[in-house]
């Protein structure tokens, strides 16, 4: 009964975004064995063509693709319902036989039986979710919002089945007798809590109304994030003349121009997306403009029409204040943080509060230097405000450091800076990667690699998809096709990763050009990846990313850290015209800008976090003002003066759509993680093979088969501590101790 995980992301940044746990249902059938021959003449046409739809349907028979992988060149839309319900029902007669087996309950014929059940919905479901994030249509939504009942249907079939909760609960009760293996016993433990918090231990009515909350709590998210994605690609910013394009790059022009070309338009065409959003508001110099676009992009699901999400925001947080009372607990972030590494909202707050109090003050000193940049720039008193941010501190950035995006976006092309990932990737660890065009893929520009180890072995295939479409969400994110795991005859079963972003496209005159941002955001996903494609145990749902929300980011994160090294820029960055590397001091130039700003930045992760708290701490239902609400629960963390009417929380997809619901301040968690974690690299050299391996065989490839904290602490010697955070950001001074480490140990 394998995980099937989703990410999405509505931040540059990675988020991973989301992930999603969804099990097939089980309702209990009957079979007739009759014998076919006397019956042959009562099958109807209905029926041949159900069989002639079934033979047809790539999802019904063995994947006869290169490693197995999903025939997306012959799976057509009206495939997958009919596999979905097929799944579901397959899966329905193992979960029965299993409840129904008159044997003793053991590991193997309970806990091990319902790890490997659900096959066919497992293929079905990861081509689905896949495609329905990177290349969704009407039709696919539509599709969605009628699986999605069935599939909550499902999980709650299973894990308020009793007498499947009784075999369950029997080998549980027995775990000490047992002796199990360390993986073994996760298993178990995870299989345990998994029904325990979705309410197998509730008496019949309580089922009935987690039941049903569930259900609707899946509808709604699913259509809080289609109403985001369809109010975010309806807004369209076209210029018509030249000087509405004052300030910005001729990069940006060309990429606006291809843009309305492609939509049958003259002129330049801006839309909500990252690649031409954020360099507007970093470039534009039409004030008026970036005002406009910022209110654009503040307000998607939040225009009082078909697509708001308001309404759905109130509904879902009160679902989930409900189900967390159900199961015993105060608030929703009591029920979802017992299950991370923090484990109590105190943690969490402790977290955040100590973060805010370090880095407040150097975000409003940082506000202050922006504030006069601009007054003196403008010769006039004005106000930054959020659509003034980025211009002015970037161009401050250039004045302070005389280095910005348009300088160093010649050094980032697009597919050698994807070399150059895959070159440090080999550096780290051995493995290298061999593109196979003979593998299916949904989209004429994903490309699939299969990656070998050191020692020549397949580890596994990764698909990489970098540019926006209209039906793709937005964002960036990493998600497994097929999870790692060894089969009941002890084969390893290798997983197939993919990687989505959504990076500045070609236009005519020039390749794909990242700037430093994108690249950031590149080898996070690859970060990911790397965790997915490492993934070295028996189970599919304590494999890869399946870990922890507050673990999960620390690969990512870790891989960021690379970026503002000299030997890996001097590999990465090669002019894409001249072949000549990035000059010394233009690195230099991006290492003394890395922690730019670093206070405001750490400031704006820290304000979702409070938000995401504020919504999930709740214990009373909610029915107020939505917008209120936000502005009150971040108020402590602002910088930027806040502009009335405006809601993040209407596209806040990580925690309204995701599973990063009581759990974004992950990222910061992983932050302190990961600076912790590269220290040992900084120590050791950040090519050293043995670090490398360390983190591989302690981290990477372990998954969720043991506690993170053990994890962590058996590649680094110690838990982690905040100090090298500090230091990093330089917060504090390089050499000094880290006074109140001990305080903000993670």
């Amino acid at each position: 009964m394998q995980k099937y995980i989703y990410v999405l992301s509505n931040t540059c940044q990675a988020v991973k975004n989301f992930q999603i746990r969804l099990f097939g249902i089980a309702r209990k059938s009957m079979h007739f064995y009759l014998p076919i021959i006397p019956y042959l003449c009562y099958i109807n046409k209905s029926t041949l063509k159900n069989m002639k739809q079934n033979s047809e349907n790539p999802f019904f028979g063995t994947y006869r693709t290169p490693f197995e992988t999903p025939p997306f060149d012959q799976i057509e839309t009206e495939h997958y319902e009919p596999a979905f319900d097929e799944g579901i029902r397959q899966l329905d007669e193992e979960v029965w036989a299993i409840a129904d087996n008159a044997e003793l309950p053991t590991f193997e014929n309970t806990i091990v039986a319902l790890e490997r059940s659900g096959k066919l919905l497992d293929k079905v479901s990861s081509a689905f979710f896949n495609v329905l994030n990177a290349e969704a249509d009407d039709e696919m939504m539509d599709i969605s919002q009628r699986v999605s009942p069935k599939l909550s249907e499902s999980s709650n079939n299973i894990y308020l089945n009793e007498k499947l909760f009784a075999r369950v609960k029997s080998v549980y009760d027995r775990k000490e007798e047992l002796h199990l293996p360390t993986e073994d016993a996760r298993l178990l433990e995870e299989t345990f809590e998994a029904f325990s918090v979705r309410g197998a231990a509730l008496g019949p009515e309580n089922k009935e109304k987690y039941r049903r909350l569930s259900s609707e709590l899946s509808l709604l998210s699913l259509t809080f994030d289609q109403n985001a994605l369809k109010d975010k690609n309806r807004y369209e910013l076209l210029l018509t003349k030249e000087n509405e394009l004052e300030g910005l790059p001729e990069s940006i022009r060309e990429a606006a121009a291809l843009r309305a070309k492609e939509k049958g338009k003259t002129g330049w065409l801006f839309n909500l997306s990252a690649p031409s959003y954020v360099p507007f508001m970093r470039y534009s110099a039409l004030r008026g403009l970036r005002e406009k676009m910022y209110r654009e992009y503040m307000s998607v699901g939040n225009k009082g029409d078909e697509y708001d999400n308001k309404e759905i925001i109130r509904k879902i947080v009160n679902i989930r204040q409900e189900i967390a009372n159900l199961m015993g607990h105060a608030n929703y972030a009591d029920y979802k943080l017992k299950h991370t590494m923090a484990k109590t909202p105190a943690r969490v707050y402790k977290l955040l509060n100590e973060l805010l109090e370090a880095y407040k003050p150097v975000a409003q000193s940082e506000y202050e230097a922006v504030q006069g940049f601009a007054s003196v720039t403008e010769k006039e008193n004005i106000t930054v405000m959020p659509w003034d941010w980025s211009y002015y501190s970037e161009k401050l950035k250039d004045t302070r450091f005389n280095v910005n995006d348009e300088m160093t976006r010649p050094y980032f092309e697009l597919n050698h800076v994807k070399k150059g990932v895959f070159g440090l990737a080999t550096q780290l660890y051995g493995i290298t990667f061999k593109e196979n065009k003979e593998i299916p893929v949904y989209h004429p520009e994903v490309e699939a690699y299969e990656v070998y180890d050191a020692d020549g072995k397949f580890l596994s295939i990764l698909y990489t998809d970098f540019h926006p479409r209209d039906g793709k969400q937005s964002g960036a994110w990493m998600n497994s096709i097929k999870e790692q795991y060894r089969d009941q005859d002890g084969e390893d079963s290798r997983p197939q990763i993919i990687i989505v972003m959504n990076f500045t496209r070609p236009t005519e005159t020039k390749p794909s050009l990242l700037t430093f941002d994108e690249v950031n955001t590149l080898l996070h996903e690859f970060g990911h990846a790397l965790h997915g494609m490492f993934a070295k145990g028996s189970y599919a749902s304590l494999s890869g990313t399946n870990v922890y929300r507050d673990f999960v980011e620390l690969p990512s994160q870790l891989m960021e850290n690379w970026l503002t090294e000299k030997e890996f820029l001097d590999q990465i960055a090669i002019h894409y015209q001249t072949g000549e590397k990035i000059p010394q001091e233009l690195v230099q130039k991006l290492i003394d800008a890395s922690n730019f700003n670093v206070g405001y930045a750490c400031c704006r992760q820290l304000s979702f976090g409070f938000l995401d708290m504020a919504w999930h701490t709740r214990t009373e239902p909610f029915g107020g003002d939505v917008i209120a609400f936000e502005k009150e629960a971040w108020k402590q963390t602002v910088i930027v003066p806040e502009v009335t009417g405006t809601l993040m929380s209407s596209s806040f997809g990580h925690i309204f759509s995701g599973g990063y619901s009581a759990g974004y301040y992950g990222y910061k968690w992983a932050e302190v993680l990961d600076a912790d974690a590269f220290s040992v690299f900084k120590e050791t050299g950040i090519f050293n093979r043995e670090t490398a391996r360390s983190f591989r065989e302690n981290i990477l490839s372990k998954g969720g088969t043991e506690d993170p904290d053990i994890l962590y602490r058996r590649f680094r010697g110690k838990d982690a501590e905040i100090g090298a955070l500090l230091k990093r950001n330089g917060i504090e001074p390089a050499d000094s101790s880290a006074s109140g480490s001990d305080q903000m140990q993670v």
